[in-house]
């Protein structure tokens, strides 16, 4: 009985933050969906499923909702192709690994807004890096097949510019998840495939992914929460006034909540763009545990 008393005593802080800070205000948020108010004391003015049949027809919410597919879909296939990438070259035997490990992680250790700036500057035209490089190829004779004439901050292409940054940010950070997994099993596998003649690629397929599937599992649900809530990176990149082409369902949410530069405090239609956002990262989550439950690899 005293055992439990003291562990409920030390458990009683955290679950009492966890509800004021985490349970209360989701509740809050459902509720202030079905309302039209700033959240500033007006009077709250009930239109039940209004907010969310508005939501049904602003092309701007489709169009954040797209973008925020676009980075959990296309960016996720690159981020962990090259996490698993690097997970295989970096577990080959190669000199230096937790040198490599550093630097692939380095970026998650830099403020977003200095990365954000670095990479908005990166593709700027004619004085950004990317566009001199190119020009300086193409004075070389190096053949560029056009690309040399692409605006990589145009509308079309924005999105595209700010994934690259976004990717070269979250591939190191899943990389390292990965890695922790990789640590955890035991060498003598890896001698036994090498001995048997294994390839790189044949001792990742049959002994590292299937032994590293929970780990692998708990990244894809990691970076399908972090991709819907993806706020800080495409809104700092896009500057004071961002492009509508790099809003996202988050970035769009604050804008209809708080606004810009002049204030639109639409607190309930922000809060129903809140609740879908908490829907959708459900049924991604629960839709990736159906999906990769597996019978456990004990070792």
């Amino acid at each position: 009985m005293i055992r439990r008393r003291l562990i409920a005593a030390f458990l009683a802080p955290a679950l009492a933050l966890y509800i004021g800070l985490m349970v209360y205000p989701t509740f809050f948020a459902i509720r202030q969906g079905f309302y039209k108010t700033s959240g500033f004391g007006d009077e709250e003015v009930w239109v039940g499923w209004g907010n969310y049949l508005r939501l049904w027809s602003d092309p701007i919410f489709w169009q954040g909702l797209w973008n925020t597919f676009a980075i959990l879909a296309f960016g996720g296939v690159a981020v962990f192709g090259f996490a698993f990438l690097f997970s295989v070259l970096l577990n080959c035997g190669i000199w230096g690994k937790k040198y490599f490990r550093a630097i692939i992680f380095l970026p998650n250790a830099v403020a977003v807004i200095a990365l954000s700036t670095f990479w908005s500057f990166f593709f700027v035209p004619r004085f950004g890096i990317l566009p001199n490089a190119l020009d300086a190829m193409a004075d070389a004779g190096i053949p560029l097949f056009g690309l040399d004439d692409v605006v990589w901050t145009a509308p079309g292409m924005v999105l595209f510019s700010m994934m690259v940054g976004l990717i070269w940010i979250a591939a190191g950070f899943y990389t390292i998840l990965i890695l922790a997994g990789v640590d955890k099993i035991p060498a003598d596998m890896f001698d036994a495939a090498r001995i048997e003649g294994a390839s790189e690629w044949q001792t990742f397929r049959q002994i590292t992914l299937p032994m590293i599937s929970d780990v692998v599992l708990i990244t894809f649900v990691l970076w399908c929460i972090n991709a819907i809530r993806t706020f800080e990176f495409p809104y700092a990149f896009g500057g004071p006034n961002i492009d509508p082409n790099l809003y996202t369902s988050g970035i769009y949410l604050y804008i209809m909540g708080f606004g810009q530069r002049d204030p639109i405090f639409a607190l309930g239609y922000a809060s129903a763009m809140g609740v879908v956002m908490l829907v959708l990262t459900i049924v991604v989550v629960v839709f990736l545990r159906v999906v990769g439950r597996a019978e456990r690899i004990e070792y």
